[in-house]
């Protein structure tokens, strides 16, 4: 995966994907989730998110009280002391990690505590979910950031355009 020719790519995109996604807001398409449903099914056909990582690198996700319990629990700490460690409160008062990447994150991509991650990081990219029309400044945002949304959202616009 080359990501610097993908955040290229992405910038160069950002702009039309945009508009694009507003339009689609608008617009309410009645198959929309099925349409990206199936896109993000044919993307992670062949994207692997551990020759990427990109999410892991450069966003940290909303870690919410559930998640510190069960992370904290997994690494053998209290949740204030999970919180001191690896947390900080971001601009709008969520639990975020303190810097990226994440400090889970391995040489190898893999992910140190997978099996307790935060429900964040088990949901991205968010394009396999219900009412994706509520989602879509997400989705442009995302763009930026996982290859497989690009591509979603690329495919998403042949298909409405």
């Amino acid at each position: 995966m080359d990501l610097e020719k993908f955040k290229e790519e992405s910038q160069n995109r950002s702009k039309g994907n945009k508009a694009f996604l507003e339009k689609i807001r608008r617009r309410k398409p009645k198959n929309l989730d099925k349409v990206v449903h199936q896109l993000h099914n044919d993307a992670f056909d062949h994207i692997n998110c551990l020759e990427c990582a990109n999410c892991c690198k450069t966003t940290s996700p909303i870690v919410i009280d559930r998640d510190i319990d069960r992370i904290a629990k997994h690494l053998k700490l209290k949740p204030s002391q999970m919180i001191e460690q690896y947390l900080q409160l971001d601009e709008e008062g969520d639990y975020v990690f303190r810097k990226t990447p994440c400090p889970f994150l391995m040489p190898d991509n893999y992910c140190m505590i997978y099996e307790v991650r935060p429900r964040a990081c088990r949901e991205y990219p968010h394009t396999d979910r219900a009412r994706f029309h509520q989602i879509l400044k997400l989705t442009w945002r995302n763009t930026l950031v996982c290859p497989a949304v690009l591509e979603i959202v690329e495919e998403l616009r042949k298909e409405y355009q």
